[in-house]
């Protein structure tokens, strides 16, 4: 697919394979969300055929949050709540789990999930991930699942990722990546390009907010070069881990001082 003209007189970046004025990104990813928002997990089952849960049941593994103390955690672009439940299934009564997401519909599933359960526990915060409505060094950790490469400004959005760290927090982002396995990376590449929309049309009643999400993946940086933006926050240990032959991979950073 070719790429639109950049926007004359005004910084540009992609939406999917098109190019757009970086001033109208956020409000067009907020229409894919607020389109796809309740269906959103049944979709993320039936794209990944069930992988998404073990790919997140990972981020959690690595994140660790502690049973016998106090632990404040911030899951941005959580939407759903669906890495939420499972950091607060995983650590003690003393977790605590801020929601933070740009868009109300996608909170609203995640709020109506939640329901009774964790009360005190958890909250959602309408926010953008660019402008964190919250003080310097409040968590413990910060994850973001599969929302970073829809953020208008990564390297905003990772400083501010870092400023809400205290020292001592870890930044864990599950992301998609490049498929490295010869053959699987073709087999990948027809099924993400003529399933995936055709799922969405079907299920979700629309395929261009599938065909986005699908082109969003191969727009998004190199693992390498998204290590040196995660490292250019100011994180120090970065690293990546690649999960089912580079499909998704779990990137990780600390904030040492």
């Amino acid at each position: 697919m070719g790429s639109a003209e950049k926007p004359a007189g005004e910084a540009s970046t992609h939406f999917g394979f098109e190019r757009v004025a970086l001033s109208e990104k956020q409000a067009r990813v907020d229409d894919v969300f607020r389109s796809v928002a309740k269906r959103y997990d049944v979709m993320n089952d039936l794209m990944s055929g069930g992988l998404h849960r073990a790919w997140k049941s990972n981020l959690v593994a690595m994140l660790r949050p502690p049973r016998n103390r106090p632990f404040r955690h911030l899951d941005v672009a959580g939407g759903t709540a669906d890495v939420a439940f499972r950091v607060l299934e995983a650590g003690g009564r003393e977790t605590h789990v801020t929601v933070l997401d740009i868009n109300e519909a996608m909170l609203g599933v995640g709020a109506e999930r939640a329901g009774d359960r964790f009360t005190g526990r958890i909250d959602f915060v309408t926010a953008n991930a660019e402008a964190l409505p919250l003080p310097r060094g409040t968590f413990d950790a910060y994850t973001i699942a599969f929302g970073i490469r829809n953020v208008p400004r990564i390297e905003v959005a990772l400083a501010e990722a870092y400023r809400v760290l205290k020292p001592g927090g870890r930044f864990l982002c599950l992301e998609f990546s490049k498929v490295d396995l010869p053959v699987l990376d073709r087999i990948y590449d027809a099924y993400s390009f003529h399933v995936i929309p055709r799922l969405g049309a079907r299920v979700a009643g629309d395929s261009e907010s599938y065909r986005y999400l699908v082109e969003s993946i191969r727009k998004f940086p190199t693992p390498g070069r998204f290590a040196g933006m995660i490292e250019a926050a100011g994180f120090s240990r970065v690293s990546h881990r690649p999960l089912t032959g580079g499909i998704v991979a779990i990137h990780s950073g600390w904030k040492i001082a």
